[in-house]
């Protein structure tokens, strides 16, 4: 059967350029640095959620281990093998699992492809404003701004642009 060519407010998420690499400082970047994200929340025009489709590579992570102290964020595997990583240690989750994160809950949790095969998961999560997250692992907090995300020391010191 031939794809039909969709427009919005449908799409084919699979069509939306996704960005690779990550925000952090430096010193954090190189586990998530080859993830690719795409951001079709914002493409479909979503402002109270966020939906990105996320590809991880062999060996690459979503992200260090955190949490988030205001917002929910909720995963579903669309295919290939993920370990997600919490503060229970570590379980493998495959094509049709989910997870969920709820906000304020100090349970840091990331996904890393230990797999020789690329995975492809589905991240939703909410855009309360003034959001931030812990990282429990790395001397690391986030807060988002207006201006994007601030990356601070847990007291509070930023890291600079070469850190």
């Amino acid at each position: 059967m031939k794809k039909q060519k969709l427009t919005l407010p449908a799409l084919d998420p699979l069509s939306v350029q996704a960005q690779t690499g990550s925000a952090y400082p430096n010193k954090f970047k190189a586990i998530c640095e080859a993830r690719e994200k795409a951001k079709i929340g914002d493409v479909l025009g979503l402002t109270n959620f966020g939906v990105n489709l996320t590809r991880l590579r062999p060996g690459t992570a979503s992200s260090q281990r955190h949490w988030h102290d205001n917002q929910d964020e909720f995963i579903y595997v669309i295919e290939g093998e993920l370990v997600l990583v919490t503060d229970a240690g570590e379980q493998i989750l495959t094509a049709g699992a989910v997870a969920g994160f709820p906000a304020g809950k100090a349970d840091g949790h990331q996904l890393i492809n230990k797999s020789d095969h690329d995975a492809l998961y589905l991240e939703v999560g909410d855009r309360t404003p003034g959001g931030g997250a812990e990282y429990p692992d790395i001397d690391m907090r986030v807060k988002m701004t207006a201006d994007g995300p601030r990356f601070t020391r847990k007291d509070g010191t930023p890291y600079g642009p070469d850190e």
